[in-house]
């Protein structure tokens, strides 16, 4: 009797990006005014996850560690994760989730989030088939790559409250980078 396959559970945070080409394979994470952009590559099987802070590419001279809260650095390691595991641009298809309002006093970056992701994908011609954005609550997130679909849970007003207290602090510092060359 054949058993059900367990799934392969991969969950990321903020600045963070993940790609895989597991049918298994469920990514998750939990937004507040940050946004979740979900590609795939249907034809190959290939899609992946990325979560952001900010929109945009921010100001220049930036690098490491503060260019993972931007858009537009986590919108192209997404794109380049799932082209170099065999997708194509053509084929690409999104779903954009989370940009919400969760402190009233700030200014409503979640909108601006949601706002830039979509403008992103439209430039890049990239096909948005799915999204939920916006709203006063946070939300936890799965998607499935090898299917596309996705399964959001609102958060509670407390949850988004921590939620948003995370989204506040301090980016982590980039991994240092190899930098020794080896000729043969």
């Amino acid at each position: 009797m054949n058993q059900p396959v367990a799934a392969t559970r991969m969950n990321i945070i903020q600045g963070e990006f993940k790609v895989t080409d597991d049918p298994n394979a469920v990514i998750t994470t939990i937004l507040g005014s940050c946004v979740a952009a979900c590609l795939r590559d249907p034809v190959a099987g290939v899609g992946g996850m990325n979560h952001f802070l900010l929109p945009g590419d921010g100001p220049g001279g930036m690098s490491g560690g503060d260019m993972s809260r931007y858009g537009v650095h986590l919108m192209e390691l997404l794109i380049n994760g799932i082209l170099k595991r065999g997708g194509r641009r053509e084929r690409l298809e999104a779903k954009i989730f989370g940009g919400a309002k969760t402190i009233a006093s700030f200014s409503n970056v979640g909108e601006q989030n949601a706002a830039f992701a979509t403008k992103f994908l439209r430039d890049e011609g990239i096909k948005l088939v799915g999204s939920s954005v916006g709203g006063d609550f946070g939300r936890k997130l799965e998607y499935w790559p090898a299917s596309g679909r996705a399964r959001t849970y609102p958060l509670t007003g407390a949850e988004t409250q921590k939620t948003a207290a995370l989204e506040q602090r301090p980016a982590r510092p980039a991994k240092p980078v190899e930098s020794s060359i080896e000729f043969f």
